[in-house]
């Protein structure tokens, strides 16, 4: 007797667990059933991302480069699974590489961006880079899974934590990714992602008085209006490479304090 497989239930992922949206609602996306995520998800996930955020970012960097190399490992185990829901093997390899080498920039982002500044007067000055808080990233849809690498792997190595909204029309990597995470050592919370419809989700994200950053580099239309339910409390808005890496992607999403110090004390 024949039998029909077990199909995959594609959830959000939010506080490093696998819920169903809260409004129990799913829609079609790559000929699959996938969670469609309401304002209330968004609200749960920003408020994850802010409890998470002040336990990631008090890590050394040193150890954020030790967590971002072991999701490169786990990405590795699962090439086969990931290659079939992108381009194919090379752009998961590419998205592994990306990992690996926003963990190499763990521990230089502060030497690299920070500085010792001359004044005159008895003091030592100093500008050291520190996260900006809790980043909104809507996850550009081409390429799929190194697009969506490519964004949060920058935001997440210099201490932030991030809320995705996944492509809406290919969502399944996004989740896939969240799998790979969620038997990580990334702490849960530190990345949460959420799928539906990016018109229902982005303009609540934007709004979100929580969230201190946002990341438009996906974002399929509106981006003006976005921009301005951003500036409602200031938030810092950034369009990326969609598959490209530099330290400077990691600095759009870091302020820059100044500290004096006597000289002596």
């Amino acid at each position: 007797m024949s039998r029909l497989p077990v199909r995959k239930t594609y959830k959000l992922f939010i506080g490093g667990a696998f819920p169903r949206s809260e409004s129990g609602r799913t829609y079609l996306a790559e000929g699959q059933n996938v969670a469609r995520a309401s304002r209330k998800d968004v609200r749960d996930a920003v408020r994850a991302a802010r409890a998470a955020q002040v336990k990631w970012a008090g890590l050394t960097a040193y150890n954020r480069g030790q967590v971002l190399y072991r999701a490169a490992e786990m990405l590795e185990s699962r090439r086969a699974e990931l290659a079939e829901l992108c381009s194919g093997e090379r752009e998961v390899e590419r998205s592994i590489d990306r990992f690996v080498w926003y963990a190499g920039w763990a521990d230089k982002l502060a030497q690299a961006l920070g500085s010792s500044n001359p004044v005159a007067g008895p003091y030592f000055n100093f500008t050291v880079p520190e996260p900006t808080g809790v980043v909104g990233v809507l996850a550009p849809a081409e390429p799929v899974l190194e697009g969506l690498v490519s964004r949060v792997a920058p935001v997440v190595v210099g201490g932030n934590a991030v809320v995705v909204v996944a492509s809406e029309r290919t969502p399944l990597a996004a989740m896939e990714l969240a799998e790979v995470l969620a038997t990580s050592d990334v702490p849960g919370g530190v990345v949460n992602i959420l799928t539906g419809l990016q018109s229902e989700l982005a303009p609540v994200l934007a709004g979100h008085m929580d969230v201190n950053a946002l990341d438009l580099t996906g974002v399929d239309g509106g981006g003006d209006e976005l921009e301005r339910l951003a500036a409602e409390n200031v938030k810092r808005v950034v369009r990326g490479a969609r598959d490209d890496q530099s330290p400077w992607e990691a600095a759009a999403f870091l302020e820059l304090k100044t500290v004096w110090h006597p000289v002596g004390t």
